[in-house]
């Protein structure tokens, strides 16, 4: 799979969950021994019932054990904060050697013939196939995170109602839950990373040239553009603008900044307009003071984008005028 920007905000719970999930084929292990346990061994009714308690409670410990690990409340709140960014990222289509692996962020981009044996309406079909699998993949991934987090609420449903004797007749259910519950979650990380394109037909056509590049597409994402809150200030008649982005290969691109008042008469309707900038920040003259206006950045678009439904909006007040607060202000009678 194509590994995309890291999440700033969820990339301590990737690594504390990497390293804190419990293998369930270790869990099996057990239970199995406590299965075998008990069917081997002869109780006295005092016994069996404190056998039955200790396992029970070793049982149970399991359970806490994979809500507080795989399926903990800080761990599904950051993966939900990845899900709202990743809906607010733009994602592109990128063509790679297929002798790369995916994700391989040093390679060397093709030469620029290979780009120009691509056929065109073939390379803008498997955009539209890109965008499909974009969506489906958003889509996918809030489907799967209900699923985890109505699965954890079962769990502690049976951790909470259940009494002992309640809790081990349910433990085969209970038990195919969590195996379940480990699949999804495998499911869900797996679907996080945009991945490989299934190219049904050749993007270079046949050719006579004796060396036509063998190709792969994959889909990869750059992280939302976001406007600088305490950096970006509205003055008498200009605003000062500045934005950033978590993106590793943001500091060439272009971006498209919009401005527009907010509310506005007949006579001031021509007070917007649509600037292309190559930097992180950006200066508009000529403001009306007084007035709301709306801020709107993006990237510049590219051939390669194929999804991007957000943008960033500010809106920021102009500075009064001091020679109209003198004309509106009351004058003093004389004497």
């Amino acid at each position: 799979m194509a590994t995309g920007p890291a999440c700033a905000a969820c990339a301590a719970c990737a690594g504390g969950h990497a390293a804190a999930t419990v293998s369930f084929g270790i869990m099996n292990v057990y239970l199995n021994e406590f299965d075998t346990s008990l069917g081997s061994t002869a109780y006295s009714q005092e016994g069996h019932n404190d056998a039955a308690w200790k396992m029970y409670l070793e049982r149970r410990s399991i359970v806490l054990a994979f809500l507080r690990t795989n399926l903990s409340c800080h761990l599904l709140r950051c993966h939900q904060k990845r899900i709202e960014l990743l809906k607010k990222s733009s994602f592109y289509i990128e063509v790679l050697p297929k002798h790369l692996a995916l994700g391989d962020q040093n390679h060397l981009m093709l030469p620029t013939t290979a780009f120009q044996l691509i056929d065109p309406w073939r390379f803008q079909r498997m955009k539209k196939v890109g965008t499909t699998q974009t969506k489906i993949q958003l889509l996918l991934l809030t489907d799967l995170l209900e699923q985890l987090e109505r699965g954890r609420e079962e769990l502690v449903y049976y951790l909470e109602t259940c009494d002992m004797v309640t809790f081990l007749s349910r433990w085969d259910l209970i038990k195919q839950r969590l195996s379940n519950l480990s699949e999804l979650m495998g499911d869900f990380l797996a679907t996080l990373v945009p991945g490989k394109l299934y190219i049904k037909h050749r993007l270079v056509p046949d050719v006579s040239a004796s060396k036509v590049p063998n190709i792969s597409l994959v889909l990869s994402t750059k992280m939302p553009v976001v406007f600088d809150r305490k950096e970006s200030v509205a003055h008498k008649d200009w605003a000062t603008l500045k934005w950033f982005s978590t993106s590793q290969r943001s500091q060439h691109e272009q971006y498209e900044l919009c401005f527009r008042l907010v509310e506005h008469g007949t006579q001031e309707r021509s007070h917007c307009g649509l600037l292309t900038v190559t930097s992180n920040m950006c200066e508009i003259q000529n403001l009306l003071p007084d007035r709301a206006y709306e801020f709107t950045v993006r990237r510049a678009e590219t051939h390669s984008l194929v999804y991007e439904q957000w943008h960033d909006s500010i809106t920021l007040k102009t500075e009064t005028n001091p020679d109209q607060d003198m004309e509106s202000s009351p004058c003093e009678p004389e004497g």
